[in-house]
């Protein structure tokens, strides 16, 4: 049995799929992260912050953690990520 290995610049058959653009106009903003507390949450927002950081020059992070997976995210949290230009909620399963 082999093992196939999903690359997602490329379509079932094997061929280049077109890449999405290039973001823009993200220099100096700010960006929320809004964890969910699932286990994968923080490494994937850890990737997140340097590929922003580091290519699109994202100015800052204000990165929160929900206190319980199961429960919404507390009115004075939303009022600190409020104070981001866009905000990421994920989940990390």
């Amino acid at each position: 049995m082999s093992l196939k290995v999903l690359d997602p610049r490329l379509d079932p058959e094997g061929e280049a799929v077109r890449q999405a653009p290039a973001l823009r106009g993200l220099q100096g903003t700010v960006f929320g992260l809004l964890d969910n507390a699932k286990i994968g949450t923080g490494g994937l927002y850890d990737h997140l912050e340097a590929i922003l950081r580091e290519r699109h020059g994202v100015r800052e992070f204000i990165r929160r953690r929900k206190p319980d997976t199961s429960r919404p995210v507390p009115g004075p949290m939303l009022g600190e990520l409020s104070a981001a230009d866009a905000i990421v909620s994920g989940v990390g399963d």
